[in-house]
C-alpha cells in the first residue's frame, strides 16, 4: 500500500519498481495486490490484459482499520489497555510522552464540549 499511495496509480511493474533492492518476487507482490483487491483496499482498471491499480482507501482509513483489529484481537476491544501496553513497552522519550499527554488533554477537552 505504501508504494501505491506514493505513485497514486500504476501497473504491477510500476509498483514493483518502487521497492528497494532486493525487491520481493514479482509473483509475491502480485499475490499481495490480489488479496488487497479482494479486501477492497485496491481497485483497478483493465487495459487489455494489464491492470492499472489504484488505492481505494486512504492511509488513515487503512491504519484505522488495522488498529481496530489489533485492539479487538489483542486488547479485548479496550483502547486504554492498548495505550497502557504501548506506553509501558515502548522506549518513548520525554518529548514523545509530553506530546502524547497533549494529545490526550486535547481529546479530553473535545469530549467535555460534546
Amino acid at each position: 500500500m505504501k508504494y501505491l499511495w506514493t505513485i497514486e496509480k500504476g501497473f504491477l511493474k510500476d509498483i514493483v519498481d518502487q521497492f528497494p533492492d532486493p525487491a520481493p518476487a514479482y509473483t509475491t507482490i502480485s499475490t499481495l495486490i490480489s488479496r488487497m483487491v479482494k479486501k477492497g483496499y485496491i481497485g483497478f482498471e483493465k487495459y487489455g490484459r494489464d491492470k492499472e491499480y489504484y488505492p481505494k482507501i486512504t492511509k488513515t482509513e487503512y491504519f484505522k482499520n488495522h488498529f481496530k483489529e489489533i485492539v479487538s484481537g489483542f486488547f479485548n476491544n479496550s483502547s486504554s489497555q492498548f495505550a497502557s501496553f504501548f506506553t509501558k513497552n515502548s522506549d518513548l522519550s520525554l518529548e514523545e510522552l509530553r506530546e502524547l499527554e497533549s494529545i490526550l488533554q486535547e481529546k479530553i477537552k473535545d469530549k467535555k464540549q460534546q
